[in-house]
């Protein structure tokens, strides 16, 4: 039972077991990748450089974008490096930091995204009231809310995890470092990990997603009450990418967090968070930048290419 792996490192599995899968995944990791640095990159220029965009609204997206960033170059590279050839160990220390950044930066996408949907309550229901209530004051201080509870949760969770007595294969069935992974490695007594597991999970997920939901509760009734055909469609512009981008997190999410433990749902669970970790952040750019006439205007002027007149 000593932690004989603490030095040592761990094994992580990930897809090994369908090595004829391996090159496929690393083709698609790497595209997802380049599709994120390159997407979200140009999303934070964009809210820069365009005074146009000097908005609530592209200032929480901008800090969305940021956060994939960070959220992907944390472990992709060391995932593609695993997918490519045998070698398929990661050191303690490695560990620590992957499985800390990415408790840290999930968190904060989660309160992130709650944010960005008051956001939108405020732009559709309050409209007259907006710019009072969201003003630059309070869009710091919400974001600075958001990081610092990601972090704080990170603090909380991380050494409790990496403190179990860890089973002497070190194999990790996972293609990262995370806490539901590290929980099955343990060969010790991990009821106190599942409870701050299953803890943090509601607070952290359920909490946050139920408010998102109630939100858009009151925007669909603020939505029914207007007749006019032109409104509709603004409210539906406001709220629609941060609809869809709400939708793709939180379903994968909950396949990962959420799911009931047996082997068919924990391989499953496997695919779920390939597609959380690397589909989402390449997903957020595309969603905000194809359904959004303002970014594509800023995109159009940032090349110097008016041509607002032109667009539709």
């Amino acid at each position: 039972m000593v932690n004989q792996s603490f030095p040592l490192g761990f094994l992580l599995l990930g897809f090994s077991e369908h090595p004829g899968l391996e090159r496929i995944l690393f083709v698609v990791v790497l595209t997802s990748y380049l599709l994120t640095l390159v997407g979200n990159t140009l999303i934070i220029l964009l809210s820069v450089l365009d005074p146009r965009l000097h908005s609530p609204m592209y200032f929480f997206l901008s800090n969305l974008s940021f956060l994939d960033l960070c959220f992907t170059t944390s472990f992709v590279p060391q995932m593609l490096v695993n997918l490519w050839g045998p070698k398929k160990t990661i050191s303690f220390l490695g560990c620590f930091i992957q499985l800390f950044i990415f408790l840290s930066l999930g968190t904060t996408e989660c309160i992130l995204l709650t944010v960005m949907a008051f956001d939108r309550y405020v732009a559709v229901c309050q409209p007259l009231h907006y710019a009072t209530i969201i003003h630059p004051r309070l869009c710091r201080q919400l974001a600075a809310v958001a990081w610092v509870m990601g972090l704080a949760q990170s603090i909380v969770q991380t050494p409790p995890t990496l403190r179990l007595p860890f089973c002497p294969h070190r194999q990790i069935d996972d293609f990262l470092c995370e806490v539901p992974s590290l929980i099955r490695l343990s060969c010790g007594d991990t009821t106190y990990n599942e409870i701050q597991l299953a803890v943090s999970s509601v607070i952290f997920v359920v909490v946050p997603l139920s408010l998102i939901l109630v939100s858009y509760s009151a925007i669909a009734q603020a939505v029914l009450r207007i007749n006019s055909a032109q409104a509709w469609k603004r409210a539906l512009g406001t709220c629609s990418s941060h609809l869809m981008v709400v939708t793709i997190f939180y379903s994968s999410v909950i396949a990962v967090y959420l799911q009931p433990k047996n082997p068919h749902a924990q391989k499953r669970g496997k695919f779920f968070g390939l597609f959380y970790a690397v589909g989402t952040p390449s997903l957020n750019p595309l969603i905000y930048t194809l359904r959004n006439k303002e970014v594509k205007r800023a995109f159009r002027r940032l090349l110097g290419k008016e041509g607002d007149s032109r667009e539709n």
